[in-house]
């Protein structure tokens, strides 16, 4: 028997909303989860239906970046802040080409932005991008559901559709696609290749180095991460060969994060391992830890309820310096905490856990000790976020360094040699 939720709102039936240029009236909508529990509200965004998986992102801010960060795709988005929409959206802020959320939920929608940079209302781009939504919920209610019972498949109903039965509501969302077993970072990268110059970043002077970097349902800021520390990145698609890779000459090797399940994620992981076998210096951050860590022979799972949010605590266990982070991430690794151990793919030798979260135990960063690669589960980029982690991309850099000296060396050697 579903649960029905009432909600504080006047009436369900005709919810007034206000915009900069009007007062509208808001259709009635749904948020219904695949245990039966049902939220009722008001539309938000687009009406319709929207269908995927019920998660939580702690973030006090940054709900733009939130929602235009691909990993989300094809998840229904709670918000654990009250307050959405106040300082609207910008051109300047989005994490990619478009909004990925598959819906999104909010308690208290702002009734108009109040921004310098704002240009428009969130609510009208939902409508414009035809994201569904629902606001009006008791989204600390939602969440506390989430965290004990887990993360699950969910639906979004607004006019019309949530005029359905409570049964025919709860029975779209059980004949949904569950997130085990989704292949969807195909889905989110680009379809064409494509290079972030060093100087269109604030960087003088020649590029240092160059990398090929895998957009799995890479963030916007992370290339421009690299590019302000005078990295040059060519953006590949998902799809990238090793010919592709070699056909830009890159001095290091990179994979984004992503959204879907790891296990899908058989060609990353072969290509990973001509990678390393090749020995370019490799960095992954999310969805490019979790391919690291089955690239060296570990499995994944998947997390009870996952990590989302900017307020994430994490211990480098090299330095026992704690970080706060940003994450999003449902899958993770399945590697030994403690000390160094062999990796099961024994060509790549011996592997630790760098960083751990402080919540979970959950595995958060691998380090290999004899080829030059490493990872991070969380987004150092922190578009929106704190900026604990930017060392990484320098750690990078010093790793691609320490190669390209290593190289020179065995050159120079091999030139003596023939004198």
């Amino acid at each position: 028997m579903p649960i029905v939720e009432s909600n504080n709102v006047t009436d369900p039936n005709a919810v007034k909303t206000e915009t900069p240029a009007t007062a509208t009236v808001s259709a009635p909508a749904a948020l219904v989860l695949e245990d039966g529990r049902i939220f009722r509200g008001a539309s938000y965004g687009a009406t319709g239906t929207a269908l995927g998986e019920a998660v939580f992102a702690t973030g006090m801010t940054g709900y733009q970046e939130t929602i235009t960060d691909p990993s989300y795709a094809r998840q229904l988005v709670v918000q654990t802040a009250p307050h959405i929409g106040n300082t609207g959206v910008n051109a300047d802020d989005a994490e990619s080409r478009r909004i990925w959320v598959a819906g999104y939920i909010v308690r208290d929608a702002a009734r108009r932005p109040s921004n310098w940079r704002s240009e428009r209302s969130l609510d009208e781009e939902l409508i414009e991008q035809g994201i569904v939504g629902i606001q009006g919920v008791d989204t600390r209610a939602i969440t506390r559901h989430l965290r004990e019972h887990k993360t699950m498949r969910a639906g979004i109903f607004s006019g019309d559709a949530a005029r359905a039965t409570d049964k025919e509501l709860v029975d779209s969302v059980l004949a949904s696609a569950p997130m085990e077993g989704s292949r969807l970072a195909e889905e989110v990268s680009v379809d064409a290749a494509y290079t972030v110059e060093p100087k269109d970043h604030g960087w003088d002077g020649e590029p240092r180095f160059s990398i090929a970097a895998i957009d799995l349902g890479i963030k916007r800021m992370t290339p421009i991460r690299f590019a302000e520390r005078g990295i040059r990145v060519h953006v590949l698609p998902a799809t990238a060969t090793l010919a592709d890779v070699r056909a830009v000459n890159p001095d290091g090797f990179f994979m984004s994060n992503g959204p879907g399940d790891p296990a899908t994620a058989d060609n990353q992981v072969k290509l990973l391992r001509s990678v390393l076998d090749a020995k370019i210096p490799y960095f992954g951050i999310c969805f490019g830890n979790q391919i690291l860590g089955r690239a060296l022979g570990f499995g994944t799972y998947k997390l009870r309820y996952g990590h989302r949010g900017l307020n994430q605590p994490v211990m480098d266990r090299r330095t026992g310096k704690v970080e706060i982070t940003s994450q999003n991430h449902g899958f993770a690794v399945d590697a030994p905490l403690d000390g160094a151990t062999q990796a099961p793919e024994e060509r790549y030798g011996r592997v630790e856990v760098s960083h751990v979260s402080l919540n979970d135990d959950v595995v958060e960063g691998l380090s290999c000790l004899d080829i030059p690669a490493f990872s991070v589960q969380y987004h150092p980029e922190a578009a929106a976020g704190p900026h604990d982690a930017a060392y990484l991309f320098d750690r990078f850099i010093d790793l691609m360094a320490d190669a390209a000296t290593v190289t020179k060396t065995a050159t120079d050697s091999k030139t003596e040699d023939k004198k």
